[in-house]
């Protein structure tokens, strides 16, 4: 049996159900084919559960110092049993959300692996879907006009440095730890490597980060790489930076031993656990790419700016693409393919209008280029940096590390970056966001009225700081 459809998405995570959501309100039928269970990677195995380990991780910490805000408590114990039961309980909770917005819209959800067929008796273009369902039952075919590829991304490894699940991990696995181990090695001081290096070293566990770069999370700006080694130092994380790690090196016994070349020194790191974070993989095998024109480059699906693929009816989007691999770039790019399938004018997304987060303690944020950026695109910048410790809502917090940095061309005062790292900055740089959007200038930062007593206010500091003009600095 064949079902026609408008729009047939492959993939249910945050790009392909919030694209199934936007397709059924513009009034096209619509189905979502997910092997595995809607709210994807974003859901189940990324955002939201190690989110939840890190809020408890910061719980415990900030229970363990409660006498420096006068509360005298025992020692605090840790049941990380209890630990993942909060998080499977919000991650149960979303999910169950989704699944009722997709009952709201009347979208089919189709529980198999979706393969795009050839040009068959179905449809003389490729683009029919034969969907092995999960349970068994016979395939079933749907017929779209239209298709979207949201089939995400998965944790990659070194060549060489198999994963165990047991020893050798991925963050999938680490989510489903049972117990935490006394000491870990991570490999990759990226975002997710420092996330879980700040999550871990909170819980107590003896923490060590080997990162290929001369920096911590590299694609930041250096100002903030430094700040955030500073202080995961400070809090006994060991950083070592411009490492080689060497595969073929690996040993099991009671524990895990691992060598790195370290500025041309062999050095061997030992620990119950290591944890491989060095980014992650296109999900594009096995779901039909060879009965069509798509191309792919470097391991992703090449598409247009509204992620046509090189089968016009056939579009890409989120992880599988490349380019920025966040939840919220995948809703935005659902959004826009949909939007241009129903025939409206989507604008283009921009990458430098999008806000990037690390979730780590301190956390850090950012939107636009840095400074090296746009120096190196011929910007003549200034530049303002305000310190949280000027700021007496971080003072009353108990966390007054950080700082947040504003660039701007020195020629038109346009805003061209902003960078924060420090309390509850990833909520923060949406008003940076906005003012990318907005084309807004530091002036006009600085001369939005921010409460008192507020984080915020370092917003309107740095702005003002941008032309030496700071008032608590």
């Amino acid at each position: 049996m064949a079902t026609e459809y408008d729009v047939v998405i492959v993939g249910g995570g945050p790009g392909g159900y919030v694209a199934a959501i936007r397709a059924s309100q513009l009034g096209l039928k619509t189905a979502i084919v997910e092997r595995q269970k809607l709210g994807g990677t974003c859901l189940h195995k990324g955002c939201i559960p190690s989110k939840a380990l890190l809020r408890s991780a910061e719980v415990f910490q900030q229970t363990k110092n409660s006498f420096d805000y006068g509360i005298i408590s025992s020692d605090p114990s840790l049941d990380f049993s209890k630990v993942q039961e909060r998080k499977e309980s919000i991650v149960s909770t979303l999910y169950n959300g989704i699944q009722h917005l997709m009952k709201k819209g009347k979208i089919d959800v189709y529980n198999g692996i979706g393969r795009i067929l050839g040009p068959s008796i179905f449809s003389p273009m490729p683009g029919t879907i034969s969907v092995e369902m999960n349970d068994g039952s016979d395939n079933e075919m749907l017929i779209p006009a239209n298709v979207i590829i949201a089939t995400g991304s998965r944790p990659r490894t070194l060549p060489g440095l198999e994963l165990d699940g047991t020893y050798i991990m991925s963050s999938d696995d680490a989510l489903a730890l049972e117990a935490l181990p006394k000491s870990i090695v991570i490999v990759g001081g990226g975002v997710i490597g420092i996330e879980w290096a700040s999550m871990l070293n909170d819980f107590g566990v003896e923490v060590t980060v080997i990162e290929y770069a001369p920096h911590i999370l590299p694609t930041e700006d250096q100002d903030i790489s430094k700040e955030m080694q500073r202080i995961l130092k400070k809090k006994k994380i060991n950083i070592v930076t411009n490492a080689k790690v060497l595969p073929e090196t690996v040993n099991l016994s009671e524990q895990v031993s691992i060598q790195a070349e370290v500025k041309g020194e062999l050095k061997t790191f030992t620990a119950d656990k290591i944890l491989v974070s060095v980014g992650r993989q296109a999900n594009i095998e096995g779901i039909g790419l060879e009965n069509t024109e798509i191309q792919v480059k470097n391991g992703y699906i090449e598409t247009n700016s509204f992620y046509q693929t090189k089968e016009s009816h056939i579009y890409a989007i989120g992880d599988c693409i490349g380019g920025l691999q966040l939840a919220h770039v995948a809703s935005h790019e659902g959004i826009a393919a949909v939007e241009h399938i129903a025939g409206q004018h989507p604008h283009e997304l921009d990458p430098l209008q999008v806000p990037k987060c690390v979730y780590s303690h301190p956390e850090v944020a950012s939107v636009g280029l840095t400074e090296a950026q746009a120096r190196e695109q011929g910007y003549s910048v200034k530049v303002g940096k305000f310190p949280f410790k000027g700021v007496g809502k971080a003072l009353v917090l108990g966390e007054s590390d950080g700082f947040i940095k504003m660039i701007a061309d020195e020629k038109t005062d346009d805003l061209l970056g902003v960078h924060m790292i420090g309390p509850h900055v990833t909520d923060m740089i949406s008003e940076a966001g906005l003012a990318k959007v907005l084309d807004a200038t530091p002036w006009e930062i600085a001369h939005t009225i921010h409460p008192h007593p507020s984080l915020s206010e370092a917003v309107g500091e740095v702005a003002l700081a941008v032309d030496g003009l700071a008032i608590h600095s």
